[in-house]
């Protein structure tokens, strides 16, 4: 099924093309990309980013000291989705989501071939890349934070960011800025452990509560339903119990969060299977995991939910579900 992305923000006081901004500030060695990537940069969590634009996220996301992977590959995310044809009902076109307007002025011929193709990931997301900067320009002297400053300007216009002296108290930009900053961590390789989920412990016990129950594909466990899930309906309502809305299916729930090694799970962790180890968005199955290498399924037709082994070489990796990462997720129906 097909999947339309509602985007949370409306950048009408900036005037500026596509809809959604993602930058969190993180000071890199200009000019150092060795390998695509920025000495001190932040890195991309495993497969979060789709193989087929990972070099290019890597690249430009280090273009100024404003931007890093991470956040670029939030900002693509957020926008479409990954998807390279997509239009909104403002006009928005392709994988950034660019105005044909601010595209006239904004858009960069990314791969050196002579054209600016709005609809060509190639030149797209170098330009998203350096659209950012150039708002982190407008806003450089304005005290505080200057990537709060910078996503403020694009949601409020960077005329109210130095007017206020940082993020204006606007209800929908401060939101704005929350909201983008901490999607971006569901897409950056953690360098610390990451910390526990508070919900862990109820939300295995709502999946317990289902061992045994008959599988169901589309299954959201409704009465009409009787009870039935299928494996991202499950893992949905375990968090929904204990008040975390995570969305319907299991490639979105990948970026609820940040994601803990292998060797770093915890019970109350969301597990991850794809036949395709590069792309978050090819993950087929999610579980949640209850400890020593089992996790809580509902595997497949003809199955009841089970606890079944997560090591297997189709295992992704995991989320560890938060509330706000769950929230900053875009909607979608």
């Amino acid at each position: 099924m097909r999947k339309v992305w509602v985007v949370g923000g409306v950048a009408a006081g900036a005037g500026v093309g596509f809809v959604t901004l993602l930058v969190v500030g993180v000071y890199v060695v200009a000019g150092n990309l060795a390998n695509g990537v920025g000495q001190g940069s932040v890195g991309l969590a495993k497969g979060a980013v789709p193989a087929a634009y990972k070099t290019l996220v890597q690249r430009w996301g280090n273009l100024c000291p404003a931007l890093n992977p991470a956040l670029l590959a939030a900002q693509l995310y957020q926008e479409s989705g990954w998807d390279p044809d997509i239009v909104s009902p403002a006009d928005a076109r392709g994988i950034a989501q660019f105005i044909p307007s601010t595209w006239a002025t904004h858009g960069i011929d990314g791969n050196g071939d002579g054209k600016r193709n709005i609809w060509d990931p190639n030149d797209a997301i170098p330009s998203a890349a350096s659209y950012d900067c150039e708002l982190a320009k407008y806003v450089k002297d304005v005290p505080g934070d200057t990537t709060n400053n910078m996503l403020a300007a694009y949601n409020a216009g960077a005329y109210r960011v130095i007017k206020s002296g940082g993020v204006p108290a606007i209800s929908e930009t401060q939101n704005y800025v929350k909201i983008i900053r901490t999607l971006e961590k569901s897409f950056a390789k953690p360098v610390t452990r990451v910390d526990p989920s508070k919900q862990a412990a109820a939300a295995i016990y709502y999946a317990q509560k289902k061992l045994g129950t008959p599988y169901l594909w589309g299954g959201n466990g409704t009465a009409d339903q009787g009870g039935r899930f299928d494996c991202s309906g499950l893992t949905k309502a375990a968090y929904e119990s204990v008040g975390v809305t995570l969305p319907r299916v299991a490639n979105d729930q990948y970026n609820a969060g940040p994601h803990p090694k292998r060797d770093e799970l915890l019970p109350g962790d969301l597990v991850f299977f794809s036949d395709d180890l590069t792309d978050s968005r090819a993950i087929r199955h999610v579980g949640i995991y209850v400890g020593g290498g089992y996790m809580i399924d509902a595997p497949r037709t003809g199955a009841v939910i089970r606890f079944d082994p997560i090591d297997t070489p189709d295992y992704f990796g995991a989320t560890r579900v938060t509330e706000d990462g769950a929230k900053a997720l875009p909607t979608t129906v």
